[in-house]
């Protein structure tokens, strides 16, 4: 019988709860995250309160649902590691034009559909590329997933995208005194609280911003106790040859974001991805994007947010992230207790996230402190795939006069970052060479 020295961190089962509190600290890293996607979606389509309500509730069901198919894993389905699963925000633009240009939502989940099972069959090719990023690679793509999220903590702390008061001083007060918490927690307290820093950090500042008016509570009123989503929902799925297409698309670009969010957790739980996990990992996301389409949601994908909670609390367990899936089922069933969640201000997380997703960025910079820089142009690959990877950060328009697919695919920064570093890594470091660049990288190490 394996004794509890056996077990690896990723497999190990807290106490319930500590399961609770650090499942609940997953789900608020994400919640924004993972309701944002149907708010614009159903927002552009115009559609009624209750049926945004509706596509809400679904999404934290399957959300919860495919973070346990991903974590606790069934047959050859679930990388079996703590990462959540949530909406992608890749496939938001395809779905408004396929939505708002006749289709509709039966026509979205029909290309969702498709695009799920493409992402299965596809799933044991992509876990064959993995012998394609080395640490020159992995450090740069999580380098580029961490710093292309700081915008996101940064639009919460002033309070929110599209806010009234967007930027006031007294958003950006509240996110500094979230960060202050969060760091105080950490740095002064026992482990067992550190590990529970962003939950006590959110839940301190909840209760500051309270008395301040910062939040607003009369959506649970509004909310029902109880909410089942059924079966296509909003009709018949409609399968158009345009729609699928662009969704098709979409989903390589997840597969290449989840790939690099499984390496990064891999290398954060010490349980390094080989070709099998990763392709059993993508399997699931196809899988848990199949169910979007039937339960009235939208194309799954890891959740980046999560990763830098993992580096950062030091908790590898999947089991907490499954409690977390757990939880996010709980919020499905019960939009009243979903309600009380949303409730919660921007810039308390905006405080949290920016040191969750700075930690995100830093695990890429450890990585990248393995590869050896001299007499080579690594350093080139990294420098080149940064660049790439934040010009749609940095300036969000510059490809919206490229083709849709074009901008699908490049205005992820993750993905196209990531395929700059795949590309410049073969073109560099495996393709035969004796001339310019690689030459005066010899003559330097040399010296």
């Amino acid at each position: 019988m394996a004794t509890t020295a056996d077990v690896h961190p990723v497999d190990e089962v807290p106490p319930v709860r500590q399961l609770a509190a650090f499942g609940l600290q997953h789900v608020l890293a994400m919640y924004a995250g993972a309701v944002a996607v149907p708010l614009i979606v159903g927002g552009a389509m115009k559609l009624s309160p209750a049926d945004l309500a509706y596509l809400i509730t679904a999404d934290l069901l399957v959300s919860g649902i495919a973070t346990l198919i991903q974590c606790v894993g069934f047959w050859r389905f679930g990388v079996r590691l703590p990462i959540m699963q949530g909406c992608t925000f890749a496939a938001v633009s395809p779905m408004v034009l396929i939505g708002t240009t006749g289709g509709g939502l039966p026509a979205i989940y029909g290309a969702v559909i498709v695009a799920g099972l493409a992402i299965m069959l596809l799933a044991p090719v992509f876990g064959r590329l993995l012998r394609y990023f080395p640490p020159l690679v992995t450090g740069t793509v999580i380098l580029i997933i961490g710093v292309s999220l700081l915008p996101v903590a940064g639009n919460w702390a002033a309070g929110g995208a599209g806010a009234k008061d967007f930027g006031e001083p007294k958003n950006l007060a509240l996110a500094a005194f979230v960060l202050v918490v969060v760091l105080a927690v950490q740095r002064f307290t026992p482990a067992y609280l550190a590990r529970i820093a962003v939950l006590i950090g959110i839940a301190v500042g909840l209760a500051v911003a309270v008395p301040f008016g910062f939040t607003d509570f009369g959506g649970v009123g509004d909310a029902d106790w109880v909410g089942i989503s059924t079966p296509f929902h909003f009709g018949t799925p409609v399968f158009k040859a345009s729609a699928i297409v662009s969704m098709l698309v979409v989903a390589l670009v997840t597969m290449t974001e989840t790939t690099g969010d499984l390496i990064a957790v891999g290398e954060l739980t010490g349980r390094r991805v080989e070709s099998r996990s990763l392709a059993d990992g993508l399997r699931a996301d196809g899988l848990s994007t199949v169910l979007g389409g039937v339960f009235n949601t939208f194309p799954y994908t890891a959740f980046a947010q999560n990763v830098g909670l993992v580096g950062m609390t030091r908790v590898r367990s999947r089991w907490v992230v499954a409690a977390a899936g757990g939880i996010l089922v709980l919020l499905g069933l019960l939009p009243k207790l979903g309600a009380v969640v949303a409730a919660i201000p921007a810039p308390v997380l905006g405080g949290a996230g920016l040191v969750m997703f700075g930690t995100v960025a830093a695990s890429g910079l450890r990585t990248l402190a393995r590869v050896d820089f001299r007499g080579n142009s690594n350093l080139t690959v990294v420098a080149v795939s940064l660049a790439i990877g934040m010009l749609p950060v940095g300036v969000p328009t510059v490809y919206e006069k490229f083709p849709d697919w074009f901008q699908t695919v490049m205005n992820s920064g993750i993905s196209a970052g990531c395929l700059s570093a795949i590309v410049l890594n073969l073109l560099f470091n495996h393709v035969p060479s004796r001339t310019g660049s690689d030459a005066v990288a010899e003559a330097e190490g040399a010296v």
